[in-house]
């Protein structure tokens, strides 16, 4: 019988009760803050934008009371509430070899990509990921070119390594595994900015991604995976519009909570390469959520992903479809002769049009496409989006090519 990995299911809470978050404020006005009540629970460093801080609040405040106390101190400095973000996978998942599906799929082909010899416009492409812990001696990780980055102080137990691991597998999976990844040749730089609160889920915070943000910025990402979501927030959109301003790529899922959902961040901010996920008949997953900040659109439904207890597993959801994006930036970003908005344009590019013609709410300008996405020079014109048909879909298990 397969087995299959519940997860909670309890409703997860969107916000802290007791702390808020700013950026921008300076000693004079914490002292300020701290002589009414106020109490600093962390600070990330401010290497790449101003310090964030998280605030406990004073007693008998509510968090909003204390946000606009915040902002009557400086009316410059950002200041939100403490929220939270989580992964976008859905509910359960099948596990364990028997769970294959009936008519296995070679997501490769249908984004025209070379799984064992992957194209790339330089040697070794260095990508950064922010998800949960990685299990490091998968057989499909083991000897790959990893960094684990320490994580971010925790408030509470440490994350599962589920997610993480399948998205390091699907990005730098060892060729020849049970879960081989798009460039198994590509140096990855991983930080686990999740933990477990009161049995909900994995969940980060605004001051925890600034810091993983940071942390990859200064080891000279250009790319950075974000399979996850929440609301809009001042603070992390400061620290995310920093990472951009370094040329930094931030390539982020669109959200699993349906057509009619609010945008979520940061793959609605502006800049942010938001991905949502499609079934192997190019439908787009029923949960995703859709609206005019999608992008692109990668493979997310029933993907084969190696999972931490050391075999593999089919998920599902936008997280999953994020790595196939993230590859082909990471591609490249490796060329220095492409800027941040010309690495963008040229992804955009390269993608095979789905639903209405041209860009729509639904699948954003469509599937992204990475065979040539390197032939080009850097100043070549656009390049037309492409029309074939997808190539015919061999077993699983089979190699990834494309001829």
């Amino acid at each position: 019988m397969p087995v299959v990995a519940e997860i909670d299911r309890r409703p997860k809470p969107r916000r802290s009760s007791r702390s808020i978050v700013a950026s921008g404020l300076s000693q004079v006005d914490l002292a300020r803050l701290t002589a009414q009540g106020f109490r600093i629970e962390t600070r990330t460093k401010g290497s790449i934008a101003p310090q964030a801080i998280r605030l406990q609040v004073p007693s008998g405040q509510s968090v909003a009371q204390a946000r606009q106390r915040v902002r009557l101190i400086d009316a410059q400095a950002a200041v939100d509430f403490d929220q939270f973000y989580y992964l976008d996978e859905s509910t359960s998942a099948c596990v364990g070899i028997e769970c294959q599906p009936p008519s296995p799929v070679d997501w490769a082909s249908l984004v025209k990509w070379s799984g064992s010899n992957p194209l790339q416009c330089a040697p070794s492409p260095l990508i950064g990921v922010i998800d949960t812990g990685i299990n490091v001696d998968h057989d499909a990780l083991k000897d790959q070119a990893i960094e684990i980055v320490a994580p971010p102080a925790r408030r509470t137990v440490a994350s599962l390594q589920d997610h993480g691991t399948a998205v390091a597998a699907l990005l730098v999976g060892r060729s020849g595994s049970s879960a081989p990844g798009l460039l198994p040749g590509a140096r990855l730089v991983a930080v686990d900015a999740f933990y477990r609160d009161g049995g909900t889920a994995d969940r980060t915070d605004v001051t925890s991604l600034v810091t993983a943000i940071e942390a990859l910025a200064e080891r000279g990402v250009r790319v950075i995976n974000m399979s996850l979501s929440g609301p809009a927030n001042e603070v992390l959109q400061r620290a995310i519009a920093a990472a951009q301003a370094k040329g930094i790529v931030i390539v982020a899922a669109a959200g699993n909570n349906g057509a009619g959902a609010d945008p979520s961040y940061p793959a609605a901010y502006p800049g942010v390469v938001a991905v949502t996920a499609v079934d192997h008949e190019l439908n787009v997953y029923r949960r995703a959520t859709q609206g005019p900040y999608v992008d692109l659109a990668a493979p997310g439904v029933n993907v084969w992903v190696a999972s931490a207890d050391g075999r593999g597993s089919l998920r599902t959801g936008t997280s999953y479809a994020v790595p196939f994006v993230s590859a082909a930036a990471g591609m490249l970003a490796a060329n220095p002769a492409l800027d941040a908005k010309a690495l963008q344009t040229r992804l955009e590019a390269y993608t095979r049009d789905l639903g209405k013609p041209g860009r729509d709410p639904v699948f954003g300008l469509g599937l992204i496409q990475m065979a040539a996405l390197c032939e080009q020079p850097a100043d070549a014109p656009a390049i037309a989006t492409v029309s074939d048909q997808p190539a015919a879909i061999p077993g699983k298990g089979q190699t990834l090519d494309i001829p």
